[in-house]
């Protein structure tokens, strides 16, 4: 339910921005809602409601009231499971364990790098480490696996439970399992110090990884230092710089920016030692064997053959490379050999001469607010749901620049809350991501627990006579993180540990990599993108040739993905007599083609390594189950409600409720070979499979 107030501030919203932006006639109250600086109407009396609504988080001392709440919670509810007699209440109880932490942990783990004040920061950090320290001895808890493995071994009862409650059962005995429960209790507590090790390892590369490098000033040309940030004496360098015209920059970045820092490099050598450690400890032939059970690719051998995927494209990759080189060539003659950092800026540049793809053309119809008007339209006639603006309450939001958006279903009513956190700030970090904040789950009231997600991007401010525009790439970030958000919110799984995107890593990704088809697709394209000033739509021979620019050095961008999957894999496998930056170096030349620079460690920027270690290749997999749900359900049409329905009911609603490869079935109404994935990554760098595909299917 809608109160009339936050009505009236979307009406006065859309009033401000038709003030602002003369030319424009209408706005929706969503596209309203970002296309200018929002006005925040601060009222004495108001109350601090806390982050999102939780009122002890008014203040960074909140995280200790609601951590110790939760773990005394926690303490209660083992209780309850282990004087119980196995049944579905064994399930729900340790579902609610997981929500009690969960709700804890997850918001910590945002807030601690999402939010400006420093304190908050430190109090979230503090708050993670003491929840993710009790989820491990709780993993490791005799007496509370005894009680799941009672149910487990009932075969009458089991039998009695629905495919949804045996599966997150066997889900929650697998977290047992991989903790070592089944070891005496020295090697037990061996397998709790090592994770309570690996929590803090995680967090030392997870920083280290995004740290700048310094240079005194006096080692760069001085014509190139203004592209750096400066500090006294010295140039810090924050990133690779790979866009940049000037080869020089692209150079001088990539060798500072990746050279290498021996404290990282001996916290990522414990960590990778660690986890084999682990592994090998609970019973795992590798790190990456433990990692890939119940995934879609469950074995390293099957990630093998994806790899295999490589010599298919070895020959196309070695046509962009020489369209790269002579590029180079004719930018300068005078040094024309092809290194690491040229790939990403001369596959650009090909891609513009080729098709005249220049951003900035395409920016001032792709306001933001235009391309949520144009999520907004999609979802209501794919799958009934639309967005709603509601205005924060003080306290709520950690930065006056986050929206918040309620997602309602035409029947079903609300769904759950996405706050968008998308403009720049100091501080922030660069990286666009989908963050869970609350799971959804059916509670013992027979309600539903609305769940709640923050998407963040970082685009620029709208300014006072232009919305934000976004280039092309930006509008697809935005429908990508979109498709975590809305797997988030059309998950409606009865337990919050399977809810959303709380799947399989190699399935998480299909909805969100599936939503780039739609941001180029021109029937969707052309119901909202509109240019700012005339409200004349995008031409779609301009939509053409962004689409077929995608080709274009395909396969060596591919490749590149390929050596990153290849290079997780070794990392995570059996253990190597040689430094990870000789590992690199060999898997470069193997699986990339392009040579590896003396004097650097890009394993040391690999940040995925954390979150995805030994699942790297996710992003190929869930790329292929894209290709395949596209082509096959939606490129007919676009906005088939029928399909959409479908998709919803056999992927989304699922979360990881279901075996990740039984719902690609249920999808594609066929069960997928290795071979099958193979095939969809290949037909993505034809640019005749849309053709072939069409001809094939009659």
């Amino acid at each position: 339910m809608f109160t009339c107030t936050s009505r009236l501030l979307s009406a006065v919203r859309h009033t401000e921005v038709r003030h602002i932006l003369r030319n424009v006639t209408t706005w929706s109250p969503v596209g309203a809602a970002f296309n200018v600086r929002p006005q925040r109407r601060v009222e004495l009396w108001e109350k601090n409601v806390g982050l999102f609504g939780v009122p002890e988080l008014s203040s960074p001392g909140g995280f200790e009231v609601t951590s110790e709440r939760a773990l005394k919670e926690t303490e209660q509810l083992v209780d309850t499971v282990c004087k119980n007699p196995p049944g579905a209440s064994t399930v729900q109880a340790f579902d609610q364990l997981s929500d009690s932490l969960c709700k804890v942990a997850d918001l910590a783990d945002f807030i601690k790098v999402a939010h400006p004040d420093p304190a908050f920061r430190e109090a979230a950090e503090k708050a993670c480490l003491k929840i993710g320290t009790m989820v491990e001895k709780l993993n490791t808890n005799v007496d509370l696996c005894k009680c799941l493995k009672d149910l487990l071994d009932n075969k009458e009862v089991m039998a009695a439970l629905d495919p949804e409650t045996r599966r997150v059962a066997e889900l929650f005995m697998f977290d047992f399992e991989i903790s070592g429960i089944h070891l005496d209790e020295k090697k037990r507590r061996k397998a709790v110090n090592l994770h309570v090790k690996l929590l803090d390892l995680n967090n030392e590369f997870l920083v280290g990884s995004h740290l700048p490098n310094k240079i005194e000033k006096r080692a760069l040309p001085e014509h190139i230092r203004h592209h750096f940030s400066l500090d006294g004496n010295y140039i810090q360098i924050g990133g690779l710089h790979a866009e940049s015209s000037d080869e020089l920059v692209r150079e001088a970045a990539y060798k500072i920016f990746l050279y290498p820092n021996q404290n990282l490099m001996k916290c990522l050598d414990e960590l990778l030692s660690c986890r084999d450690k682990l592994a090998k400890l609970v019973g795992y032939e590798s790190f990456a064997h433990r990692a890939l059970k119940g995934t879609m690719a469950k074995t390293p051998g099957e990630v093998t053959i994806l790899a295999s995927f490589a010599t298919t494209v070895q020959f196309e990759t070695a046509q962009d490379f020489k369209m790269m080189k002579e590029m180079k060539m004719k930018l300068n003659p005078t040094n024309c050999e092809l290194m690491p950092w040229d790939h990403p800026y001369l596959s650009g540049v090909l891609r513009a001469e080729r098709y005249n793809i220049e951003p900035s053309l395409y920016s001032p119809y792709l306001s933001l607010g235009s391309c949520m008007e144009g999520l907004n339209s999609l979802f209501s006639q794919l799958l009934g749901v639309s967005f709603q603006t509601e205005q924060p309450k003080i306290g709520e939001v950690w930065s006056e620049d986050v929206r918040k958006l309620a997602v309602v279903h035409e029947t079903e009513g609300l769904l759950g809350y996405i706050y968008c956190d998308f403009f720049q700030r100091l501080g922030k970090p660069h990286q666009d991501c989908h963050f869970t904040i609350r799971g959804g789950r059916r509670m013992q009231n027979g309600e539903y627990q609305l769940p709640v997600v923050v998407l963040m991007l970082n685009l620029p401010h709208p300014g006072q006579s232009a919305p934000t525009l976004l280039t092309p790439g930006m509008m697809e970030n935005l429908f990508h993180e979109m498709g975590h958000a809305m797997h988030s919110m059309l998950g409606r799984t009865r337990y919050q540990h399977v809810t959303g995107t709380r799947c399989s890593t190699d399935f998480a990704e299909v909805p969100s990599i599936l939503m780039e088809y739609f941001a180029t697709d021109y029937r969707v394209v052309n119901q909202f993108a509109r240019h700012y000033q005339t409200g004349q739509p995008l031409p779609e021979n301009m939509v053409t040739r962004l689409c077929e620019s995608k080709k274009v050095c395909g396969a060596a961008d591919t490749q590149l993905q390929i050596f990153y999957a290849v290079l997780d894999q070794v990392y995570h496998g059996k253990p190597q007599n040689r430094s990870t930056t000789e590992i690199l170096k060999k898997m470069q030349e193997k699986f990339y083609g392009l040579p590896y620079v003396p004097n650097t460690a890009w394993q040391l920027r690999f940040s995925h390594l954390v979150g995805y270690g030994a699942k790297y290749y996710s992003y190929l997999m869930s790329r292929a189950v894209a290709s395949m749900v596209w082509r096959q359900c939606f490129f007919r049409n676009p906005l088939d409600r029928e399909m959409g329905e479908r998709y919803r009911r056999e992927m989304l609603a699922h979360g990881g409720g279901k075996e990740p490869m039984l719902m690609v079935q249920g999808m594609l109404q066929k069960q997928p070979t290795i071979e099958d994935f193979v095939d969809a990554l290949v037909s993505e760098l034809n640019p005749d499979f849309e053709t072939f595909f069409m001809d094939s299917e009659g």
